[in-house]
């Protein structure tokens, strides 16, 4: 359990960003992962007070706001009628509903975790991120960047009319997954995603819907508790062609 000397609801942007400047700072998030840790934090920043906690249609884009819950994303209507089941079975293995209402999707995504549903789901997406003091930019490159002291504020999808699904393997249903991957199509362009590899999500994109189960095995992958490296690789391309069978049943 982590330890904190000062707790700060912030009542602006311009206020959590000055207190997060120091190191010793910390977002708290949802705290479903923090709590975890044993870090000691001098002052914890609430942004609950920012309204950064609504889902929100505009025009062309959804807005999920870095405080919105996963399980906000797994109910929501507007996300349910632009992307069909996409969101609730990229976050419904995530360990059960009362952890889904704590965890924020700003929390998952600014940890960068390797493991990450919700990384990987994304990066399937046409997604772009918020920061504060960056704007936007897109969310793979802001996945591969060093944490730093900006804050991230939502995460913004566009509404393409981009196809996606989502597949993940897990040695029991609420458990760390094994491999994640996401699959996307829109026109002519396929987007495939894997994460948990056990590093964070990377993708890859064809013209060439055939290429799909030959560019699974060109990622990298490794071992660690759960999986070897070989049972990784072999989880990829029955997770890539399982996640293109329900792509074309989806798109017909």
């Amino acid at each position: 359990m982590y330890t904190a000397s000062n707790y700060v609801l912030a009542q602006s942007l311009d206020q959590a960003l000055e207190l997060n400047r120091k190191r010793s700072s910390a977002i708290i998030g949802g705290g479903c992962w923090l709590r975890l840790g044993r870090k000691r934090i001098g002052t914890l920043i609430d942004l609950s007070a920012l309204g950064l906690d609504k889902i929100q249609e505009n025009g062309e884009e959804i807005s999920l706001g870095a405080m919105v819950t996963l399980r906000q994303m797994e109910t929501s209507k507007e996300l349910e009628a632009a992307f069909g089941p996409f969101f609730a079975d990229m976050v419904r293995h995530i360990v059960g509903v009362q952890f889904r209402n704590c965890a924020t999707l700003g929390g998952s995504v600014a940890a960068r975790f390797g493991f990450s549903d919700i990384l990987t789901g994304l990066m399937a997406l046409d997604c772009q991120v918020e920061l504060a003091q960056k704007g936007r930019m897109p969310l793979e490159e802001y996945a591969r960047l060093a944490p730093d002291r900006d804050i991230l504020t939502a995460v913004v999808v566009k509404k393409d009319g981009r196809k996606a699904v989502y597949q993940s393997a897990r040695n029991i249903s609420t458990d760390l997954p094994v491999l994640t991957c996401a699959l996307s199509h829109k026109g002519d362009l396929w987007r495939l995603v894997f994460g948990a590899r056990p590093g964070k999500a990377e993708a890859v994109e064809t013209g060439d819907p055939g290429s799909l189960e030959r560019l699974a095995g060109e990622f990298s992958f490794g071992g660690n508790m759960r999986g070897s490296e070989e049972y990784r690789r072999h989880l990829a391309g029955v997770l890539t062609r399982r996640a293109l069978e329900q792509l074309r049943r989806e798109e017909e």
